[in-house]
């Protein structure tokens, strides 16, 4: 993802003491982080064999100038009453452009581990049928990495990434995943048990590779023979997960996450007291995520309205301590609602503090500041300010729907929600 308040410069201008950002994944580069301060003529060859033609940097972290810069001490044309001078606007619009690149960062940083979670579990479902083994492997090391995460950041904040394209079985088993381990956290639990459900969650759906493409999902018009191949898949789960090595309560997890607290669920029918802690947060949360993102976009719920629904309509299917957990997890407005403030403003909500729900940090329609501009506000910060409305896309005024651009699909991640240096919410420490 850029950071366009950042400059860009051709690689071949790059200079040892430069801090450059490279906007490539993870697996795209040799290097241990994505930005540093280049301390060889070899990292720049490194980088100049990467194929890039431009690189970002930081001027204020960069021991080197810009190409081309000239500095007031060298500038005749300068006045000795300006050099160092800056004027509070000037101050103003220095930090407002640092708190955007932090932003940007943080979401950068958030969307990068997402997508290399989707990497992973595409890789696993490749090796899974020649080698279950390495499969799991790479399952429990994901897992184990996100949890580590999670665990060490205190208070964590759920955070809807931009417009993610890529494969939809994916990006559920990612969405399932991030979304169980924090609520299992809000639950406490902890160590194995943990580790259990976020192991299930993230591949409760393998079985579907079983299945054929006709059947794969859930559709109202199934046939009763195309519903049960379709239920199947939960035992092709268990089987497969057995391969990789997966222990007995994975394995249960897994088995139930179709189950019902009220009995009404498949492939047993158990009711609450037979399923597993685990497999009570598997089955909201993969219903929740089927709510939000559905094969067909057009049936799509907001997170809002997804989250009433199973309040008000399948509340019976669900543990009641698991899914008043999950509300105060994530508040009334999960992240990507639209909503109205009290002050009449339309707004998407981006991010939601665990720990401290109910004042999100939220996108505002703002016609003065172009969108790529636009900081979160943080509507802890401003105590006068309230969520009035939940809204759905229709419901917006044409100016708000293109400036706020509700998500066609609904991917999450998790971030620090308080930085230890009291700095904003999300930003890399």
């Amino acid at each position: 993802m850029a950071t366009p308040s950042l400059p860009l410069i051709p690689v071949s201008d790059l200079q040892v003491g430069h801090f450059v950002l490279l906007d490539l994944g993870w697996m795209e580069h040799p290097f241990s982080r994505n930005s540093f301060r280049i301390a060889s003529e070899r990292q720049i060859e490194t980088i100049r064999a990467l194929g890039l033609t431009r690189v970002r940097i930081d001027p204020e972290r960069s021991d080197a100038p810009l190409p081309g810069a000239t500095s007031a001490a060298t500038d005749p044309s300068a006045a000795p009453a300006d050099r160092g001078a800056e004027t509070a606007a000037n101050a103003a619009a220095r930090q407002r452009a640092q708190a955007l690149a932090e932003q940007r960062r943080a979401l950068q940083c958030c969307e990068r581990q997402y997508h290399e979670g989707a990497r992973r579990y595409r890789s696993l479902l490749d090796d899974l049928e020649r080698d279950p083994v390495a499969a799991g492997q790479q399952a429990r090391a994901l897992v184990n990495s996100m949890l580590t995460d999670i665990q060490g950041y205190g208070e964590s904040a759920i955070r809807l990434l931009s417009d993610v394209q890529g494969d939809r079985a994916a990006q559920h088993a990612m969405n399932v995943a991030v979304l169980s381990a924090l609520l299992g956290r809000a639950l406490g639990m902890h160590g194995e048990e943990l580790e259990t459900l976020g192991l299930a969650a993230f591949v409760h759906d393998i079985g579907k590779t079983r299945l054929p493409h006709l059947v794969r999902h859930k559709d109202d018009a199934f046939t009763a023979s195309q519903l049960k191949a379709y239920q199947e898949h939960v035992a092709h789960g268990v089987a497969l997960a057995r391969t990789m090595g997966m222990n007995p309560a994975v394995l249960q997890a897994i088995a139930q996450h179709h189950e019902a607290a009220d009995g009404s669920g498949f492939p047993r029918g158990c009711r609450g007291e037979d399923m597993s802690r685990c497999a009570h947060v598997l089955a909201l949360i993969n219903r929740y995520d089927g709510l939000c993102n559905p094969l067909n976009p057009a049936r799509a719920l907001t997170p809002h309205e997804a989250l009433s629904l199973l309040f008000a309509k399948y509340k019976a299917r669900f543990d009641p301590l698991t899914l008043n957990a999950f509300i105060r997890m994530v508040g009334v407005y999960p992240p990507g609602s639209i909503v109205q403030l009290s002050d009449g403003r339309y707004a998407v909500v981006q991010a939601v503090n665990s720990a401290r729900p109910l004042k999100p940090r939220v996108l505002v329609h703002d016609p003065r500041t172009p969108r790529s501009e636009a900081l979160l506000l943080d509507l802890q910060a401003e105590p006068s300010l309230s969520i009035q409305r939940s809204l759905r896309a229709d419901q917006l005024p044409r100016a708000a729907l293109d400036y706020l651009e509700p998500r066609p699909r609904y991917c999450y991640f998790f971030e620090r929600a308080v930085r230890p240096d009291g700095g904003p919410p999300g930003a890399p420490t």
